[in-house]
């Protein structure tokens, strides 16, 4: 029986207005206009003080505990981060880093990120893939990479940009249905 999907957004930005929130607002779009969806979107710029000098997850507070939940329980999470020195920054790693180990497991995870330049573009392989493939997480095999170039006031204005949003979501589409339809139990054959 069919279910409403719930994504989960998380946007690494630590300032507002952040090109890497106007990104992950038009993925969220893309996805909600083609399939009734439940959405929860998290700033990490509005989290980071609540976090930041926190060690365990037991000594966090409840909004935060309440941030993970969501994310944990994600029938996709859509990540992007903008790329610093080539990789995503710091705080938002350390965000993942209080995820259960076990949580995202072949969870669909589409990532995205945004750089000053082409030449980060490699970042979602390099870094953010392996990333969630710790957690054996299923990360789409299209992510989507920003240039500030591709901005006009924190908006999405490239036509180019637009295509490869409406084709990541196009690909993540059939991963968010199988997960509204439940997950398909695969029974396990004895090699005895």
């Amino acid at each position: 029986m069919a279910r409403t999907p719930k994504i989960v957004a998380v946007s690494g930005g630590l300032q507002r207005p952040s090109r890497t929130l106007a990104l992950v607002q038009q993925l969220l779009k893309g996805l909600s206009d083609a399939l009734p969806v439940d959405t929860r979107l998290i700033e990490l710029g509005e989290l980071v003080p609540q976090f930041g000098s926190v060690l365990q997850r037991s000594h966090l507070p409840p909004a935060i505990e309440a941030v993970l939940r969501d994310i944990e329980s994600a029938d996709l999470l859509l990540v992007a981060s903008p790329i610093y020195r080539g990789s995503y920054t710091g705080l938002f790693k350390h965000l993942f880093d209080f995820v259960h180990h076990e949580a995202l497991i072949d969870v669909p995870v589409l990532l995205a990120a945004t750089g000053g330049s082409d030449r980060h573009a490699l970042a979602i392989d390099h870094q953010l893939r392996p990333l969630f493939s710790f957690f054996q997480a299923h990360t789409l095999p299209i992510g989507v990479y920003a240039t500030d170039k591709e901005f006009d006031n924190y908006q999405v204005s490239s036509d180019a940009l637009r295509a490869r949003i409406a084709l990541a979501v196009e690909r993540a589409l059939p991963a968010l249905r199988q997960r509204a339809h439940g997950l398909v139990e695969i029974p396990v054959l004895s090699l005895a």
